[in-house]
């Protein structure tokens, strides 16, 4: 599904009015009814006598939020409303809601100085749910005093919150928060989800994202413009390569991985696993030959080669001259696992980008490597992926971790043109650029992957799919939400604070699996839950 920025969704909105000739006031109407069906949807679960409480800013964010007053209000629901404005601010198609809630007669409670949050400590112990229609997409910064007072008292509520677009206080365009913002349960955006509800801080805030229609054109969200996409199921299924029931093993390609050294062989293990669990027909690992017999002792699946060494048991640049055979029967050479950093393996990869002209995964100490001279990647023959957590991120633009997590979308976008590679930038909803400029956002995954040995899965993982005929960068988006979602299983069956890198091994087959089953969604509301993410 496209992902927007503020800016993005202000052109769209801008372009379904001028070109297309739809009023605002439509969109404001279809928004609020989209509110309050969402609302009419959850409050079964609340186990209340269905009492809401809009909390109303004066911009069309809170005209949204006046619109789904005035349908609660006919469906029967007690409905009040706390203005955080003078009437006469409220101006344009949020102005004509305003006036026409005044005229049903809908209890409005204003809110200008600190003293009117009185009334709202009272009007909160008689709700049953919160709607957040404060701020919508063109907040930046920090609230105002006032406001942040307020959010912090319905944060200290426990009643559920529903966010219209995008929970208040938090940047549309980053997922940052400066200051105060609201933490909703749900989270009902129009047309496209926004990059703020999809980043960190911004993604946990926002609760459950449902991503509803509100009669913009297709034409527009679909527009090539949009260079932002966030991963969903749909897009995953359609990445699926199909198995004929004639094909063997030599079909789905034959993946070559190369690193281990003395204390890290599990590294070389859990990479050539991963890709054979991911369906690759054919894995090789190559490690350091005094380190051979432990790959034959831990390995049954996965073929294994000894190659010359240096004096400190790591993979020596020479030993490539024994791979000549290899090379020119694998589909994937993934690099890197366990490699450890020691001089020659800058040498080491350089020269193998050299000899190889099929895909490269490049991950952990071979992008080590890499930072001492990015400019080896001129010399590669092939097209490179490359798998940074932020800390080599850093390494490899010569920037600060603080400086890659700042600014996510914008470092892998940086990345990936300069370096002219695909680059997947590891973390809390890894992202995944392209040279050209695209971006893919994953939304699966938990913080029990945050252990040794997953970004090593995740390595195999995308060298096994593209064994199979993927584009790399294809590869690279269908890898990571594999990834993130075989460890949401993990943490379903086995908790978040023991899971291990080698759990996801055993989820891989079931979620591909679940990933290939046909989905039948609701075409006017999108739920995006993902497996057993608990917000």
């Amino acid at each position: 599904m496209k992902l927007v920025t503020a800016e993005e969704m202000q052109m769209i909105d801008n372009l379904a009015t001028t070109e297309y000739k739809i009023p605002s006031l439509l969109l404001m109407e279809n928004a609020g009814l989209q509110v309050a069906r969402v609302v009419q949807d959850i409050l079964p679960k609340t186990g209340s006598n269905c009492r809401i409480l809009i909390l109303a800013g004066k911009g069309n964010n809170g005209g949204d939020g006046l619109v789904a007053a005035r349908h609660l209000l006919n469906a029967g629901l007690e409905v009040k409303v706390v203005l955080l404005a003078r009437s006469r601010e409220v101006q344009g198609d949020a102005g004509i809601n305003l006036e026409i809630l005044r005229r049903l007669g809908v209890a409005i409670l204003p809110l200008r100085e600190e003293k009117d949050l009185n009334a709202v400590r009272v009007a909160l112990l008689s709700t049953d749910l919160i709607v957040d229609a404060i701020y919508g997409t063109g907040f930046r910064g920090k609230v105002p005093s006032l406001v942040g007072k307020l959010i912090r008292l319905v944060n200290s509520q426990a009643r559920p919150v529903i966010a219209v677009d995008i929970p208040s206080g938090v940047e549309a365009s980053t997922g940052m928060v400066a200051s105060e913002a609201m933490r909703a349960d749900y989270t009902v955006t129009f047309a496209l989800p926004k990059v703020g509800t999809v980043l960190e801080p911004g993604h946990s805030l926002a609760g459950e994202l449902k991503v509803v229609d509100i009669s913009i054109p297709r034409a527009l969200l679909e527009a090539q413009r949009l260079t932002r996409m966030v991963l969903d199921r749909q897009w995953c299924r359609s990445q699926m390569v199909k198995r004929p029931s004639e094909s063997h093993k030599g079909d789905y390609g034959h993946v070559l991985v190369l690193g281990g050294s003395v204390g890290l062989t599990g590294a070389v293990c859990l990479t050539g696993e991963a890709a054979l669990r991911t369906g690759a027909g054919l894995v090789t690992v190559g490690v350091p030959a005094s380190l051979h017999m432990i790959m034959e002792t831990k390995l049954t699946e996965v073929m294994s080669r000894p190659l010359p060494e240096t004096a400190n048991q790591t993979l020596a640049p020479e030993g490539l001259l024994t791979l000549e055979d290899l090379f020119s029967r694998v589909t994937v050479v993934a690099v890197g696992p366990g490699m450890s950093r020691y001089p020659e393996a800058r040498e080491f990869i350089r020269e193998l980008l050299k000899m190889v002209s099929v895909p490269i995964v490049i991950d952990a100490d071979g992008l080590n490597a890499l930072a001492e001279d990015p400019t080896i990647l001129q010399g590669a023959q092939g097209s490179v992926v490359l798998t940074p957590h932020p800390g080599e991120m850093a390494r490899l633009l010569g920037i600060s971790v603080e400086e890659v997590q700042a600014d996510r979308l914008a470092v892998a976008h940086k990345a990936a043109t300069q370096l002219k590679a695909v680059v997947v930038l590891k973390g809390a909803q890894s992202v995944v650029a392209t040279p050209e400029g695209q971006l893919l956002i994953n939304p699966t995954g938990n913080p029990g992957m945050a252990t040794g040995g997953t970004g090593d899965v995740l390595t195999g993982i995308i060298a096994g799919l593209i064994a199979q005929g993927l584009a790399p960068a294809n590869a690279s988006a269908l890898g990571v939400y594999i990834h993130g979602a075989a460890g949401d299983l993990a943490r379903r069956e086995k908790g978040m604070r023991g899971l291990i890198a080698g759990d996801l091994l055993q989820f891989l087959p079931v979620v591909l699996r679940d990933v290939e089953e046909d989905v039948q969604a609701n075409p006017s509301t999108t739920v995006w839950k993902l497996y057993s993410t608990v917000k």
